[in-house]
């Protein structure tokens, strides 16, 4: 179990040095506030964020699993639990299964 344990800690970190994250100082992208609903602007700044967060990187949230079983509602991605629809002309429907 120790041995499972820190091999993961070691491709972690790994993964972390060679991956390109954020640097210190910088910001991540997020989407104006003004984008999002009402009931999502009123949500704790963690979850607004995130919704930010996802509005602003749909092609980076399309690329990650989600694993909070959401599966059975017909989500895909992680992006799935942020966004409904992006629609032809452009407007957003936000899904509401991440204000819990």
């Amino acid at each position: 179990m120790k041995r499972w344990f820190t091999l993961w800690m070691l491709l972690g970190v790994i993964l972390a040095a060679c991956s390109g994250a954020v640097k210190t100082g910088e910001q991540l992208k997020l989407a104006p506030v003004s984008k999002l609903s009402p009931e999502i602007q009123k949500a704790p700044p963690q979850v607004r964020e995130a919704y930010q967060f996802a509005l602003a990187n749909p092609d980076l949230l399309r690329r990650i699993p989600c694993y909070c079983g959401c599966g059975s509602v017909g989500h895909t991605s992680n992006l799935d639990c942020y966004v409904k629809e992006f629609k032809p002309d452009g407007h957003v429907v936000l899904d509401g299964h991440a204000l819990g």
